[in-house]
């Protein structure tokens, strides 16, 4: 019997989930929302105190595990994968959230610095983490990626070269991936929120924030529960007939 068959009309009966920046923001949003479904949970994080933080909240739902990890270093990200699927012998579901912003400033005077830590933390850390798990999820037949990529990188964001480039490499990652593992059930897929009110925003200048808000048609952030409740359907066994697709979450910013 097929994994999908298997949870069919179970949802997320016995599954685990690994969450790169599962301790805050998006991350922590998609972990809650997961962990009420009954989903055990494994959290990537590089603040420690952050990760104790979302474990003590979350514990009383569901069994959660941390683990400190700089997703920009591959040979952890492995150990780390290796290490979750020992939990339970799988991994089912895979979400993608660790991303910084980056400073605000123009392409001509945008730090060499800066690009090459946006990269290494936005796409990087994405390529490491799915080239990771993605080999555990085919060997057991089912499995659901879900990659946080960004308005911003299917429109692009002045001031932001670096943020927007690296989110829309990460569509197109998603779209090859998801091509890669047709005929398997282990789907892969790219969410594009706009601003989002979460931590992330203090990254920014208040006019860069300002800025964004008002290219947002619905004339407000969103909500972190409500890109959560996209990324609850992404991760579920109903995501069968969507892969390398991208999915908006925009307030009505996105066009196409």
């Amino acid at each position: 019997m097929a994994q999908g068959q298997e949870f069919k009309g179970q949802e997320f009966k016995g599954q685990l989930a690994v969450i790169t920046g599962g301790a805050r923001g998006l991350g922590f949003a998609a972990a809650r929302a997961l962990a009420d479904k009954g989903v055990q949970l494994v959290l990537w994080d590089r603040d420690r105190a952050a990760l104790q933080a979302a474990a003590d909240a979350l514990a009383p739902v569901t069994a959660v595990t941390t683990r400190a990890l700089d997703v920009t270093d591959p040979d952890d990200t492995d150990r780390a994968t290796q290490e979750a699927a020992g939990l339970t012998g799988r991994i089912d579901i895979l979400v993608t959230c660790a991303g910084i912003t980056g400073p605000v400033e123009t392409t001509w005077d945008y730090p060499l610095a800066d690009w090459d830590r946006v990269m290494r933390v936005n796409l990087d850390g994405v390529f490491h983490s799915c080239r990771s798990v993605a080999p555990i999820m085919l060997s057991h037949g089912y499995g659901r990626i879900i990659n946080v990529a960004s308005i911003g990188g299917k429109e692009g964001n002045a001031r932001a070269p670096a943020y927007a480039a690296s989110k829309g490499a990460v569509i197109a990652m998603t779209k090859a991936l998801g091509k890669e593992l047709i005929g398997s059930d282990v789907v892969a897929n790219s969410v594009c929120p706009a601003a989002i009110e979460t931590e992330i925003l203090l990254q920014m200048t208040p006019e860069f924030v300002a800025n964004l808000k008002s290219k947002i048609p619905m004339g407000r952030f969103g909500r972190a529960e409500e890109v959560a409740g996209l990324i609850l359907y992404l991760a579920s066994p109903a995501c069968s007939f969507s892969t390398g697709a991208v999915f908006d979450c925009s307030g009505g910013r996105a066009t196409y």
